[in-house]
């Protein structure tokens, strides 16, 4: 399924617009005419100038509303369009009572295996793709990932 681009880059300035009003919540800076908020803000402006941009092309474009893709009308097409959300969706269920390194790898490697990769390379890609993933944020960036019995079955607690 494809939307046409008029909805994309209208959606860009309205997140960008979000976006914007947001930084006016960040404090300012005593004695600067600028603070934290100068950067993103500036980024905003520059988003919302792609979506204006994006949307005029669109529309200019005279290509349908929406326009669906001739997978979409077999039942694979539908659950592969689906695989990523009720990836999500199986970690956000899992995670806790698993533990972040089991569900990650399980995810990575069956959505790799969805796509077609032989299951060895799949399985190989999720237990790896797992490990740097805990490493980087559990060990250098000391973001809390969730423990769960496999975990405390390694670690001891």
């Amino acid at each position: 399924m494809r939307l046409h681009d008029t909805w994309l880059g209208a959606l860009l300035v309205v997140l960008a617009a979000v976006f914007f009003g947001y930084t006016f919540t960040f404090p300012d800076m005593p004695g600067q005419k600028y603070g934290p908020a100068l950067f993103p803000r500036l980024i905003a402006l520059g988003i919302a100038a792609c979506g204006v941009v994006i949307a005029v092309r669109g529309w200019r474009s005279g290509a349908p509303w929406v326009a669906f893709s001739p997978e979409l009308q077999r039942l694979q097409g539908w659950l592969g369009w689906l695989a990523m959300p009720l990836a999500i969706v199986f970690y956000l269920a899992a995670a806790e009572r698993l533990g972040f390194l089991p569900t990650a790898a399980i995810v990575v490697s069956a959505l790799c295996a969805w796509m077609g990769v032989r299951l060895w390379a799949a399985l190989l890609t999720g237990v790896v793709a797992a490990l740097v993933v805990q490493w980087f944020f559990g060990s250098l960036m000391r973001v809390p990932l969730p423990r769960g019995w496999f975990m405390q079955l390694v670690a001891g607690g």
